[in-house]
């Protein structure tokens, strides 16, 4: 059995998104502080996938896979310490998760 699954949302959670939404493969802002390093550990305990609203649209999953190599730096290789976030899954469809960070979520508790 493989690892449990991390979803994570892109815009707002990995990329700051302070600039809103220009288009699907427009990507203008910086990562969110801490996004890199945070990824790069949970690597080490999770599938880590990336799903979007950009996923679906033209050019959403190239442009930010293309955004994640420029920002990723040398994080972007495997080393010996583990793995790079060339290691990181760009999905279309939201998959079975163990967790879900998304900035725009509610958790629903029954009430």
């Amino acid at each position: 059995m493989g690892k449990p699954i991390l979803c994570l949302d892109f815009d707002g959670v990995i990329h700051n998104y302070a600039s809103g939404w220009k288009g699907a493969a427009v990507i203008p802002d910086p990562p969110v502080d801490g996004a890199i390093a945070f990824m790069l550990g949970a690597l080490r305990h999770f599938d880590v996938v990336v799903l979007s609203s950009r996923s679906n649209q033209a050019g959403g999953i190239a442009a930010m896979q293309r955004w994640m190599r420029e920002h990723a730096g040398a994080a972007w290789y495997e080393t010996p310490d583990g793995p790079g976030l060339e290691s990181l899954r760009f999905v279309t469809d939201k998959p079975p998760a163990l967790l879900t960070i998304d900035d725009r979520a509610m958790t629903f508790d029954g009430t």
